[in-house]
């Protein structure tokens, strides 16, 4: 039987600021997002699945997060496909912007 196992990149630098991030800002992992993305790994290791190849988008929070997710699993043999099909969608003129800023400028609604 094949599985698919699904994991977003740890938070980033821009998400806690409260800032947009796309594509646009290829934001790192913030300190916290390094511990997320190693405790993912060890649930994952804990858990007993075993994976066949990884998929990644070319942002460099993602590409960190599944480098400590390997690490952890001692996994680091797995194949890993990048594409910037995964990337995240591009905010416009919204990127690197606070998030509660804007939201008080156009409104909520606008920002939904």
């Amino acid at each position: 039987m094949h599985q698919l196992v699904l994991v977003r990149h740890a938070e980033s630098d821009f998400t806690r600021k409260s800032l947009f991030c796309g594509f646009g800002n290829d934001a790192d992992l913030s300190p916290a997002g390094v511990q997320e993305a190693i405790h993912a790994g060890q649930l994952l290791r804990k858990s007993g699945l075993e994976f066949d190849v990884a998929y990644t988008s070319v942002l460099k929070r993602a590409i960190k997060t599944l480098y400590f997710i390997q690490e952890e699993m001692d996994a680091h043999w797995m194949p890993v496909v990048r594409s910037w099909r995964l990337n995240e969608k591009h905010q416009g003129a919204l990127q690197g912007c606070n998030k509660k800023e804007m939201a008080a400028l156009h409104g909520e609604a606008q920002l939904k």
